[in-house]
């Protein structure tokens, strides 16, 4: 085990390491029963994982005793029984359901089962939360197992959970067991530990030093809270002290801290907090009073014919939709707004609460449920901020709820460019370095003022995501108010990870505030300014790493995601994120945009889904987050590190997603030799931009499958679904659902989609193989260059800049309506050739945009040029949005363009 202590895998695959270690254990146990095996290697085994058991409450300090009791007491076969007894309990979680697990022996006293066993008294069958509690504290630790023991006597039967303590002795060890036990929750902290651990383990260093969470002058129980708080925001943080605890509870460092107690004078009230604490997350106000609503006998008197399911249990012909969906779904609906069930559009009660839950849970001052999907999101965001006139600078790239509400507002963009993946027909995300061309080009025109809005998709479809807080210091440093508009559609989970959490907004956002107010900011602003000197030049500006004035800064930052893409939510459930410090001066306009796109009759399951993923996710989506982590990194070696699959089958690595220019600390992928949670992480802070490991770019047009053949195949041969494809790529997502079986299915898939391509290759001889390989060229080397924007025809321009690219879409766009002044000119012919060579200019009358890759390549007033007709004509993809086949581009009539463009 020592050894993987050196491999990313150590801490990024904890969970299941632990699982193997033990699963190994068991192995060298039965072989040492066996006599097939020496007891020294099953010591060895045991002794190399002893300091993370620690952090663990199961099996615990009296199971691991007794093991290693019989072990020395050459009881080969009561050890493997043992150990194969903590390694199914560890693989099932029956720990958490069976007295049994937690006892040496087999026989049990009725009054232990109360204590322990994670079921509630009051109704049969119900199984309380099991969660556990760290104490950090300073007796030795001889003293420990008396300690626990009088914890636990604290429980009561009306407990509404259940929690095991583990105790530790030092800030290390503190520290490590957090990040490594997704299953502690709240965590007591009593003055006076040291920082070292008692133990030498590899596993420390593997965790604390990447973490930079070095001994200093400050080792105090705060100093912890605080660290505790930023690796894993969502815990409670209990502070015990014999000192002057007024005083300590009105530090301001103490805000990482829930409640400060006087030593351990009231120990019971210790224990209720906790468990209180653990209520305030597991409280659902929406969906808790849906339930109730469900429960009750209720009139309709109101436009729902479905609620209650009478007009569907009643019938002889549809009764099978109840019988589907089940009783309940019916009974929890309603068009109603009072009663408890609140108003989506202008909540006051328990949407309201629920919602101001999500805040806290997402690290945001404000939060907006969403029914209709992040595009309903990202649409409510940009009417809200944007007003006509105002410019934008947009990934051209970004979903089309973007560019939709550009129309909507009347904003003219100013698209900026990706950088192309022309290999795989797919662009990551924009460099800094353009958007701050794009800031400074406004600037020279005069027309800074009239930008309002940064808006970039984080992480892209593709896993890119960017150097967050780094963006919005830069661009704040030459605009100080601008707003930042983050589309985190596909990444909403990585708030739960401290891996991730820096590179999404709500997270750079906490830690750009703290910079802010730190005092020496200022001095770092300063001491910049007199580098660059008075009137730098737009070459100094873009080669510096610009610090903004933090005196002048407006902090505005928006993020929208897909809650039903990464957690629990049903599908169309999205969330709007909001920290502005300006927010008062925009909330009426944010109010008008709910009203303009939500809809009056939401559905209460959706609300009700969006309530539950977030107490899911305060609650256990660290450790869920860490195993979709997990189940990625295998999944990438099961692909990449098989003999027969990685034949024909690769899953690109960040050195094949991003350009070595913006891998500034020169990681290569999670794979490569030498990569270890360490160069992850250094990867992850200094690097413009990184790859989020749970999206994985499977390539599989080195097997002869464009990426909607193999998607196809997938799902129709196999039962494997996927959602997005490139000319010859898939992507893979792993999430908090999948498992570990869901790899091995995909393994062994894989294998027998090779060994069908084997045999096609051997039986069919000369030819088979030469036709595989001139399919595979047409798939790798004969991609279409990738398209860039154009540029907006001069008509509709509006009063955009002399050098500056924005342009008025929304004329364009509304002036389609009239289809006198709209004309059709086939993709394939001699008139579209023509007029590229020509003229007169061919100008998008609307948006075309093909899936993949799911953009525009088109947008209305656009001009378009022979690199964007090249790349339609390459497509052959299905679904193309805004094109007619048997009618051809839909252009604005040269006559119509020269009109405007005269006025």
């Amino acid at each position: 085990m020592e050894n993987e202590t050196t491999h990313i895998d150590q801490f990024l695959l904890i969970h299941s390491v632990r699982n193997d270690c033990w699963r190994e254990i068991t192995t060298l146990a039965d072989a040492w029963a066996a006599n097939r095996g020496e007891r020294a290697a099953l010591e060895a085994a045991i002794a190399a994982g002893a300091a993370a058991e620690e952090y663990h409450a199961y099996p615990g300090a009296r199971l691991l005793a007794a093991l290693a009791e019989r072990i020395a007491a050459n009881d080969a076969g009561g050890a493997a029984m043992l150990a194969r007894r903590i390694s199914n309990g560890l693989l099932t979680h029956a720990y958490r359901k069976r007295l049994s697990e937690w006892d040496v022996h087999e026989e049990l006293s009725s009054t232990e089962v109360a204590d322990v066993l994670p079921h509630g008294t009051a109704e049969a069958g119900s199984r309380r939360p099991y969660f556990e509690v760290l104490y950090v504290n300073s007796q030795p630790a001889a003293r420990w197992p008396a300690l626990a023991t009088e914890l636990r006597k604290l429980r009561r039967p009306e407990d509404p959970f259940v929690y095991e303590p583990i105790l530790v002795g030092s800030f290390e060890d503190a520290f490590c067991a957090a990040a490594l036990n997704p299953d502690i929750i709240s965590v007591v902290l009593a003055e006076g530990f040291p920082y070292r651990s008692r133990h030498d383990a590899p596993i420390l260093r593997s965790v604390l030093d990447p973490l930079g969470e070095e001994e200093g002058p400050d080792m105090s129980a705060l100093r912890l809270a605080r660290s505790l708080k930023r690796i894993r925001p969502e815990l409670d943080i209990y502070l015990l002290s014999d000192r002057q605890v007024e005083k300590i509870a009105g530090d301001p460092a103490a805000d990482a801290v829930r409640r400060v107690f006087y030593a351990v004078e009231e120990p019971l009230e210790m224990h209720l907090a906790i468990l209180e604490g653990v209520q305030a997350r597991y409280e659902t106000p929406f969906f808790d009073n849906l339930k109730k609503y469900a429960r009750r006998p209720i009139g309709t008197f109101h436009a729902l014919p479905i609620a209650r399911g009478k007009s569907v249990f009643k019938s002889d012909w549809i009764r099978d939709m109840g019988e589907f969906y089940g009783l309940n779904l019916f009974l929890a609906e309603s068009s109603a707004t009072t009663g408890g069930l609140d108003s989506l559009l202008e909540p006051t009660g328990t949407i309201k609460r629920s919602q101001e839950m999500a805040a806290r849970a997402f690290g945001a001052d404000h939060v907006f449920f969403v029914t209709n999907g992040t595009s309903t999101s990202n649409k409510m965001a940009v009417q809200a901020l944007l007003a006509p006139g105002d410019i934008a600078i947009v990934d051209r790239n970004c979903h089309k709820s973007h560019h939709y509400g550009m129309v909507l507002t009347g904003a003219q963009p100013y698209y900026v460019e990706a950088f192309p993946m022309t290999e795989y027909s797919m662009y990551g995300a924009v460099p800094l370095a353009t958007i701050k061309r794009a800031l400074l080009s406004l600037r020279a025109e005069g027309r800074l003022d009239r930008l309002r809005l940064l808006d970039l998709t984080n992480c892209t479809f593709d896993g890119h995501m960017y150097n967050v807080r780094r963006v919005m210091q830069e661009c704040l440093a030459i605009k100080p108010d601008l707003i930042f508009l983050w589309d985190e559609a596909w990444s909403g989970f990585a708030r739960f990870s401290p891996f991730l959490r820096p590179r999404t907004a709500m997270g750079a956002a906490a830690d750009l505030e703290e910079w802010l107010r730190a005092p020496g900011s200022i001095k770092e602003y300063e001491r910049q300014q007199a580098e660059l000197g008075k009137n730098p030049a737009d070459d100094a500006l873009l080669a510096a790493h610009l610090i903004p004035d933090p005196r002048l800064v407006r902090l505005r930052v928006y993020q929208t995601n897909s809650t039903h893409k990464s957690m629990s939510a049903i599908r169309q459930g999205s969330m709007l994120l909001v920290k502005d410090v300006d927010f008062h001066t925009v909330e009426a306009q944010f109010h008008e945009a709910v009203f303009t796109h939500a809809s009056t009759s939401p559905n209460q399951q959706l609300i009700g889904s969006l309530d539950v993923a977030r107490r899911q996710m305060e609650l256990e989506g660290y450790g869920l987050v860490m195993n979709a982590l997990e189940i990625a990194l295998k999944i990438r070696r099961a692909v990449n590190e098989h003999p027969l699959i990685s034949k024909y089958f690769h899953i690109l690595g960040a050195d094949e997603m991003i350009p070595g220019i913006y891998r500034q600390s020169g990681f290569t992928d999670y794979l490569a030799p030498g990569s270890t949670w360490a160069t992850a992480v250094k990867a992850m802070r200094e690097d413009e931009f990184y790859l989020d490991p749970t999206r994985m770019t499977l390539v599989c047009g080195t097997a002869g499958f464009d990426g909607t053949q193999f998607k196809g195949l997938l799902a129709n041969e196999y039962g494997i679904q996927l959602n997005k494809t490139s000319r010859n790529s898939v992507l893979l997502q792993s999430n908090i659902n999948n498992t570990r079986s869901d790899v091995a299915h995909l393994v062994r898939v894989l294998v027998e989609i090779c060994r069908g391509i084997e045999k096609r290759l051997a039986d069919g001889g000369e030819g088979e193989r030469a036709t595989f390989a001139k399919r595979v060229k047409s798939l790798m080397t004969d991609v279409p260059d990738l398209p860039n924007f154009s540029h907006f025809h001069e008509a509709f321009r509006g009063d955009a800049g002399r050098t500056t690219p924005e342009g008025d879409m929304r004329t364009a766009f509304f002036k389609a309506y009239d289809a006198s002044v709209c004309e059709y000119v086939p993709l394939i012919g001699a008139e579209c050739d023509r007029r590229l060579r020509e003229g007169p200019e061919m100008v998008s009358a609307n948006f075309v945009i093909p899936y993949p890759p799911g953009f525009p390549i088109m947008v209305p007033g656009q001009v378009l040029t022979q690199e964007t007709i090249d790349f339609m004509r390459k497509l052959d993809v299905k679904e193309i949005h805004g094109y007619e086949r048997a009618r051809g581009l839909k252009l604005v009539k040269p006559g119509v363009v020269a009109a405007k463009a005269k006025r």
